[in-house]
C-alpha cells in the first residue's frame, strides 16, 4: 500500500481518535479548571450539542465520502492546484498548505459574519448560551456542508499533499475545541500562546453578545490573520466572568439548547444590517 492510500484509508480513524482524545482531555480540564461558571444545564447543552455533530457527521459523509483528502487525492491524480504545478519542497508544501487552508478557514468566517444569509446559518454556533468545549463543534448542517465545498474550491487550488490535509482537519478540530474551552490559563502563559495559537481567552470575546466584540478574534488555529487584518481584541470590555455569550435576538432553551430550535434558526426572524467592523461603536465611545 502507497502513503497516499494509507492516507487515505486511515484519514477517518486518525481524525476520530484525535477528536476524542482531544474532548476527553478538555472536558476534564474543564471540571478542574473551569473559567466560568455555566448558566444553563450542561447536560442538556452537550447532549444536543453532540447531537448536532453527530448529525453532522453523518450527513457529511454521506454527501462526501471521501471529504477532504479525497479532493486532494483527485489533484494529486491530477497534477491540479499550485503544488502540483510548481517545484517545492515537500516540507515547504505542507506547512504552505496547512497555512493557506488556515487563512482561508479565517476568511470564510468573516464572511459568514458579514453577508447575512451565510450569517443566518452562522447564528446556531454563536447563539450557545455557555461555552465550552461542545461549543466549538456546533454548527448547523448547511453551513457544515459549505465549508466543505470552500475547503474543495481551494484544495483545488493549493493541490496541497494529502498529509498536508489530514494535518490541517486533526489541527482544526483540535485548536476549535482547545479555544473554545471553558478552562483557566495563567495570564503569562496566555499571553504567550496566543502569540501562536488562538487561546480559549482570546475567541471567547468573539461569542460576545456585543457586536463590536462579536466581530473580532476570527481565528480557530493561527491567531496571525486578526492581528494582520485588524481583527484583534485582546479582552472583552465586561471581563470574561461578566461578559454575556451569546446573541441579542435567541436568548432561550428553546432555539439555544434543543436540537429542533438550533436546526430551526437559519430560518427564522428577519436579520438585520450587521457590520463587520467596529467604528459605529468607537464613534459612540468617543461622544
Amino acid at each position: 500500500m502507497g502513503f497516499n492510500e494509507f492516507v487515505l484509508t486511515n484519514e477517518l480513524p486518525i481524525r476520530l481518535g484525535f477528536f476524542f482524545g482531544i474532548f476527553v482531555v478538555m472536558a476534564l480540564w474543564e471540571m478542574l479548571a473551569p473559567r466560568r461558571r455555566l448558566l444553563t444545564s450542561k447536560t442538556v447543552r452537550w447532549a444536543n450539542n453532540l447531537g448536532l455533530v453527530f448529525l453532522n457527521s453523518f450527513v457529511l459523509r454521506l454527501a462526501f465520502p471521501a471529504a477532504a483528502v479525497g479532493m486532494a487525492l483527485q489533484a494529486d491524480e491530477r497534477g491540479w492546484g499550485l503544488f502540483n504545478v510548481i517545484e517545492a519542497p515537500y516540507w515547504a508544501a505542507v506547512l504552505l498548505s496547512v497555512m493557506a487552508l488556515d487563512f482561508f478557514i479565517w476568511l470564510q468566517h468573516v464572511m459568514v459574519h458579514a453577508i447575512p444569509v451565510l450569517w443566518r446559518l452562522h447564528r446556531v454556533h454563536h447563539a450557545d448560551l455557555d461555552f465550552d468545549v461542545t461549543t466549538g463543534a456546533r454548527f448547523h448542517t448547511l453551513e457544515i456542508l459549505l465549508s466543505m465545498l470552500i475547503k474543495f474550491a481551494v484544495i483545488l487550488l493549493l493541490g496541497p499533499p494529502l498529509v498536508a490535509v489530514v494535518l490541517f482537519e486533526v489541527l482544526l478540530n483540535a485548536t476549535a475545541m482547545f479555544n473554545h474551552g471553558n478552562v483557566r490559563l495563567p495570564q503569562a502563559l496566555d499571553r504567550v500562546l496566543r502569540l501562536v495559537v488562538v487561546t480559549p481567552d482570546m475567541h471567547r470575546v468573539h461569542h460576545s453578545v456585543e457586536d463590536d466584540e462579536t466581530n473580532s478574534n476570527f481565528g480557530f488555529n493561527l491567531p496571525w490573520w486578526d492581528r494582520l487584518f485588524g481583527t484583534y481584541r485582546a479582552q472583552p470590555r465586561g471581563g470574561h466572568e461578566a461578559m454575556t455569550i451569546g446573541i441579542h435576538t435567541f436568548r432561550t432553551d428553546k432555539w439555544c439548547s434543543w436540537l429542533p430550535g438550533m436546526l430551526s434558526i437559519p430560518f427564522v426572524g428577519k436579520v438585520q444590517d450587521y457590520a463587520i467592523n467596529r467604528r459605529q461603536w468607537e464613534k459612540e465611545r468617543e461622544q
